[in-house]
């Protein structure tokens, strides 16, 4: 039964997608020096990052509720795919085309609404009805109303499937289009993932990249203490994927991470990519509490004033 399901997400996959269009085996470099130019782009997708983060938190404090902590740690991992690896127009979402993305981890709708927003796709402003019926941004990613999400999600560990049955869709009609897609390192404790990623390898699917936001904690405390997943890198390997591991708050260490996924022919790539849960503000930072709740008032001016100081550094 369960396979059943699972087959079935994956034909809902290629279903959309045709409607619309080793162990550390290879090193990313982090910390070295980069040229002038990679030293400007990465500046500048630092301060568009920083810009998510702020805009995410206001979202979340104005419609007290929402999931902040996971939204902050894959922040940079999303600036970087939209804003400098996917190939997406704003003004034309449903480009046969395009790169498609998979939030399976779609709580995180704090991350990619604004993601979305500064990419051209909807106006910022929108953003003020996050959670609110009177809005068109929900609390989980949602493709029949924001323009720019390629599959509703949610429902944890779905997400792979969806993504390997568009990557399927487009190896059958030989399009060149990447599909790219997030999961939590506490969704992949549902088995639907495993299954995914056995069909993803069997198929070849080197149009397909998933990325494991690594921050190590989930809604009940440490995803070590909840359900142990670890060695991430060998279960994959095992599974048939090429694995790439990465500083998931280093914007050229993603990009190099990106870029190595795109190399590897004959079969999908994963990138595990280690974050910090509620990266940026202090004391958000690896606390499971912050999983999903929204900040007070008084949190969020603290929150806010850390962000901002962060991106006036960024932008001095």
């Amino acid at each position: 039964m369960i396979i059943q399901i699972v087959c079935i997400i994956i034909i809902i996959g290629i279903y959309v997608g045709a409607a619309g269009r080793g162990v550390w085996k290879y090193r990313i470099r982090t910390g070295e020096r980069m040229s002038k130019m990679e030293q400007t782009r990465a500046k500048e997708l630092a301060i568009t990052a920083a810009k998510i983060r702020l805009a995410g938190l206001e979202a979340v404090h104005t419609a007290a509720s929402g999931h902040i902590g996971g939204s902050l740690s894959v922040t940079d991992v999303l600036t970087v795919l939209y804003f400098d690896k996917m190939h997406i127009d704003p003004q034309n979402p449903q480009d046969p085309d395009r790169d498609r993305f998979v939030l399976s981890k779609g709580h995180c709708t704090p991350a990619l609404y604004p993601t979305l927003a500064l990419r051209g796709f909807f106006p910022v402003d929108d953003l003020k009805l996050f959670r609110s019926i009177d809005g068109h941004v929900s609390g989980h990613a949602e493709m029949r109303y924001v323009k720019g999400v390629d599959m509703s999600t949610g429902s944890l560990g779905q997400g792979l499937s969806v993504a390997v049955g568009m990557a399927l869709s487009g190896k059958i009609d030989k399009k060149d289009y990447h599909v790219y897609a997030i999961m939590g390192d506490g969704e992949i404790e549902e088995g639907q993932i495993w299954e995914a990623a056995m069909a993803a390898a069997k198929f070849g699917l080197d149009n397909l990249c998933g990325v494991v936001d690594v921050n190590g904690l989930q809604i009940d405390g440490k995803t070590a203490d909840v359900m142990p997943s670890e060695p991430l890198d060998q279960k994959w390997e095992a599974f048939g994927w090429n694995v790439i591991k990465c500083d998931g708050h280093d914007i050229a260490a993603i990009s190099d991470a990106f870029d190595a996924a795109a190399a590897c022919k004959g079969k999908p790539s994963v990138i595990l990519a280690k974050t910090v849960k509620g990266k940026g503000v202090s004391f958000m930072e690896n606390n499971a509490g912050w999983h999903g709740k929204a900040p007070n008032d008084e949190q969020y001016e603290t929150a806010k004033a850390e962000l901002e100081a962060t991106l006036k550094g960024l932008e001095g």
